[in-house]
C-alpha cells in the first residue's frame, strides 16, 4: 500500500522550532522528487521540494532562511526544519512526492501523484 505519512506538528510557540517527518511506505523515495505544501484556511501552497537527482531544492520566500527540507533515503522519510517560527506559518502542513528525477514543483500540481494526510502546526503564544 503507497502511503505518506506526517508527523511531528503540533503547537510552539512564536520563535521556536519543529521537525516534521514524512515517512514513505510501499514505494522508494529514490526516484521521487518531495514538496512539502500547507494550508491554512485558503489555498494549499507551496513550501518547499527537494528533486531527487542531486539534492537541489527550492524554498518559497516566506520560508526563505527558516526552514530546511531534508531526505534519508535509508528510511525512507523526508524531513522539514522549521525555525523561528511566525504566527503565519500556522497551516496544516502535507508532505507529496513526485515521480521526477530531475526537477522537483514548488507548486501544487497533479505531477504530485502521492499525499499524505497532513500535521498541523499552530504558532501560537
Amino acid at each position: 500500500q503507497v502511503q505518506l505519512v506526517e508527523s511531528g506538528g503540533g503547537l510552539v510557540q512564536p520563535g521556536g522550532s519543529l521537525r516534521l517527518s514524512c515517512a514513505a511506505s510501499g514505494f522508494s523515495l529514490d526516484y521521487y522528487a518531495i514538496g512539502w505544501f500547507r494550508q491554512a484556511p485558503g489555498e494549499r501552497e507551496g513550501v518547499s521540494c527537494m528533486r531527487s537527482s542531486d539534492g537541489s531544492t527550492y524554498y518559497a520566500d516566506s520560508v526563505k532562511g527558516r526552514f530546511t527540507i531534508s531526505r534519508d533515503n535509508a528510511k525512507n522519510t523526508v524531513y522539514l526544519q522549521m525555525n523561528s517560527l511566525k504566527p503565519e506559518d500556522t497551516a496544516v502542513y502535507f508532505c507529496a512526492a513526485q515521480p521526477t528525477y530531475y526537477y522537483c514543483s514548488g507548486y501544487v500540481t497533479q505531477e504530485y501523484h502521492y499525499w499524505g494526510q497532513g500535521t498541523q502546526v499552530t504558532v501560537s503564544s
